[in-house]
């Protein structure tokens, strides 16, 4: 665990790197939390000419022109995802698989999760249902455990679960070539729903096959808010924050698209901006 820091910053969008600006600019110890990219749903937008001073081109273009700003501010971006943050009082730790981090405060710009829930998953939460593979995979030591990937990352996490469980079945939803130990099960159909009863039993196909299994994993891009931040206050499906970006939660603040519409590149830079001042005014 590296020393604490002032902020902890999730998310790699607009949103989270005007925080990470700020809190440069603030002189603050910080790190942020996203991937290489910067942002899949900036890269892949088509055309940009609503972000003031950026009068034309697309969103990789916006993009580069991020990279170039951080790089010049000396801002590196940790590519590791956060399973669970909680707050311990006067600061919060952030896990990381295997490992955890340490923020006085913590700004969430984690953007929206596209993907719905499956039927039964939020039903089986802590009941056979989890997002983190390497954090509980020791609590399915000998068991069958299925481990639904939405990213390649998630091959990682399924080939450290195989050393422990009885049995793994990955199933993928992307494509490509996958990186596995040879006593992973890959299962190329698209599940629909996690039954049980007290507890997960099965995962059912959409082809009408069924999978018993004692434990299923989640591997999204993002970790749902209410599972990340336990008692975290939700409000229409987004985040609930006040004017200055704070959270129910103290010295939590979020900003960016996970906080509400209009999802808008400039809205979200405007509010990571605030959410790194109120951290820094929070902090004293």
């Amino acid at each position: 665990m590296d020393s604490r820091y002032d902020i902890a910053i999730v998310g790699s969008g607009p949103a989270g790197l005007s925080a990470a600006l700020n809190a440069k600019i603030r002189n603050k110890s910080f790190i942020i939390f996203g991937n290489n990219n910067l942002s899949d749903k900036i890269e892949k937008a088509p055309k940009v000419n609503n972000y003031l001073g950026f009068t034309s081109g697309t969103g990789k273009n916006l993009l580069e022109s991020f990279q170039n700003h951080i790089n010049k501010m000396g801002i590196e971006i940790v590519n590791e995802r956060i399973n669970t943050i909680y707050s311990m009082g006067d600061y919060f730790t952030l896990m990381v698989n295997q490992k955890m981090y340490e923020a006085k405060t913590v700004i969430l710009a984690t953007g929206v999760e596209y993907t719905k829930p499956l039927k039964g998953e939020e039903e089986f939460i802590g009941k056979g249902v989890g997002y983190c593979a390497t954090c509980d995979a020791p609590l399915y030591k000998g068991k069958r455990v299925t481990i639904i990937s939405y990213n390649e990352a998630g091959e990682e996490e399924a080939n450290f679960v195989s050393e422990l469980a009885g049995e793994v079945f990955f199933v993928p939803m992307y494509k490509g070539d996958y990186k596995l130990n040879d006593s992973i099960n890959v299962i190329k159909e698209t599940p629909i729903e996690i039954i049980g009863e007290s507890k997960v039993s099965k995962v059912l196909f959409k082809n009408g096959e069924e999978l018993e299994t004692d434990g299923v994993f989640l591997l999204k891009n993002a970790v749902p808010p209410t599972q990340l931040v336990p008692g975290l206050e939700i409000e229409d499906g987004h985040i609930k924050v006040d004017r200055l970006m704070k959270t129910n939660i103290k010295g939590c603040f979020a900003a960016g698209d996970c906080i509400g519409t209009p999802y808008q590149y400039i809205k979200s830079a405007g509010e990571g901006n605030v959410a790194a001042l109120s951290a820094a005014s929070y902090l004293g």
